[in-house]
């Protein structure tokens, strides 16, 4: 259940030709939010005190589970809104995250008996890889380096893979496989990239395998893992492709 709270007019910036002024230091203009809940209606607790015990127990991992259901409406939006645009959230892009529980009428209006907030745990990111995105960033911003096609269709492979869209990762892995295959050998790196390529070149043989069974809508649990191998792979490779040309 979707619901926007605090919303305000929208202030018309041109109306027939006139515009309003802006101040040399405006004052930030509130903005609306969405409130998303998510019920469980799988199976009903026993009883208040099952309920509370239950809630003293749960942490992140109920939350994941609740954000993968709001991801999958999400991406069900997008497809049939054909928005290309719309897109998920993380973890980390919630302003307020609350495990609760409460009667039917209560949660229905997005709200509880009882509920406790959850404190966003700091995102743990490896330290000798900082350095390189940062410099990465500045290379692509300033046209020093072009990021690869390969890259962007990785990260589509990755999402749809972590969402659980396997028939639509296989498929994008084909073609980030193939666009990695023909870019990374002309690529500056291509030398120190050498034993990789020729690791990724024997997996994609699996990989269209796994390609051509999302096509018939019957993919494998083998080839599912083998859709994961060589992702995880093809991510190493341009993990290493960026640390040497890391300046």
């Amino acid at each position: 259940m979707l619901a926007t709270l605090g919303t305000i007019g929208r202030r018309r910036i041109a109306v027939r030709g006139r515009q309003r002024k802006a101040q040399p230091e405006p004052e930030p203009v509130p903005v609306s939010t969405t409130r998303a809940t998510v019920i469980d209606v799988g199976e009903p607790v026993a009883s208040e005190d099952s309920a509370a015990a239950w809630l003293a127990g749960a942490g992140e991992g109920e939350l994941a589970a609740g954000l993968a259901v709001l991801n999958r409406a999400l991406h069900a939006y997008r497809i049939a809104t054909t928005d290309p645009r719309a897109h998920g959230i993380r973890r980390h892009d919630a302003l307020v995250a609350r495990l609760g529980y409460g009667a039917g009428e209560q949660v229905a209006d997005g709200l509880w008996t009882d509920a406790r907030e959850l404190i966003a745990p700091v995102p743990r990111q490896r330290r000798s890889r900082m350095p390189v995105a940062h410099a990465r960033l500045a290379a692509l911003l300033t046209g020093r380096r072009e990021a690869l096609v390969c890259e962007e269709l990785a990260l589509r492979a990755r999402l749809d893979l972590d969402e659980r869209r396997e028939r639509e990762a296989a498929l994008q892995l084909r073609l980030a496989l193939d666009a990695a295959l023909a870019e990374l050998p002309a690529d500056p790196a291509g030398l120190a990239l050498a034993e990789r390529i020729e690791e990724l070149r024997a997996l994609q043989a699996s990989v269209i395998a796994a390609a051509e069974h999302a096509l018939d809508g019957r993919l494998h649990p083998a080839d599912r893992e083998a859709a994961a191998f060589a992702l995880g792979r093809l991510e190493a490779a341009l993990r290493a492709r960026a640390a040497a040309l890391a300046p």
